[in-house]
């Protein structure tokens, strides 16, 4: 029989004590200020702060409202959903292409991964100065959505390389033999077999797009997403509803993240 020392036994349990606490404190910062900005917004009161005035869902009524806030939310949700798969696109097709060898891969592939180790300001001034030498006027559609692809591209390619990298390459090999084309062969036998991860990426990629606020800044026009207008109206005004507003931006990102990922695990369980 073994015995375990009291000593050693002591030292374990007071380890594991100072992980839980650890990890309570990890949770309280994480977690802690969505949980207060969650009951600020329902507060009865002109001021954004405690003490609790009482509770109320008029902020909520008041956001939605509002025609700005409306518009700039389609704005976000249109840029989101075009740049998502645009960039998911691309990102496949780059991912298939890295299965093959080829001049100069590794730097092609580090190129692709630049913009997420690029700061977001360095980034935005790039794009800034790219689009002034070329005279392109800052738009919804032109300049915030070709910056929002160039952001979310290399996420989405990290997200879907290790997918395809281990997709089986006697499928399409046998598909050939028997006749299928190229593009039969994408259609019919590769999309299948990636399209749920494809969905989890366009889904993580909008959250992505709809969050985006340093790279938007710097080429936006007129037309103003939602971090944008969020940013402004900080900056003006300390408006009563705004942490009612940054709930609902966070439950639009946090809602198409999770689905995205349920959506990736059950076709990983589906595969294993």
């Amino acid at each position: 029989m073994v015995t375990i020392p009291r000593k050693s036994f002591a030292i374990s349990k007071a380890f594991n004590g100072l992980l839980v606490l650890y990890a309570l404190l990890f949770y309280i910062v994480l977690y802690g200020p969505l949980v207060t900005i969650a009951v600020l917004s329902i507060n009865d009161s002109s001021i954004i702060g405690f003490p609790m005035r009482g509770v109320t869902l008029r902020w909520y009524r008041k956001v939605f409202d509002t025609p700005e806030f409306v518009d700039a939310l389609f704005n976000s949700f249109a840029v989101g959903v075009l740049a998502a798969v645009i960039a998911s696109a691309l990102a496949l097709l780059l991912a298939l292409g890295f299965r093959r060898v080829f001049p100069f891969k590794s730097v092609l592939f580090n190129l692709v991964l630049m913009p997420i180790v690029m700061p977001g300001i360095v980034g935005g001034i790039v794009l800034l100065l790219f689009f002034g030498y070329l005279n392109i006027q800052p738009a919804l559609f032109t300049t915030v959505l070709i910056a929002h692809v160039n952001w979310v591209l290399p996420f989405a390619f990290l997200t879907l390389y290790p997918r395809v990298h281990n997709f089986d390459v006697a499928l399409e090999e046998a598909a050939m033999d028997l006749g299928a084309k190229p593009l039969e062969v994408f259609w019919y036998v590769v999309l299948p077999i990636v399209r749920s991860a494809l969905i989890a990426t366009i889904l993580f990629s909008f959250s992505l797009s709809f969050d985006e606020f340093i790279r938007t800044l710097f080429v936006t026009g007129y037309d103003r997403t939602i971090p944008v207008m969020f940013w402004s109206m900080i900056v003006d005004q300390l408006a009563p509803e705004l942490p009612a507003m940054a709930v609902v931006i966070v439950l639009v990102s946090a809602t198409m993240s999770f689905i995205g990922a349920l959506i990736s695990r059950r076709a990983a369980t589906r595969n294993q």
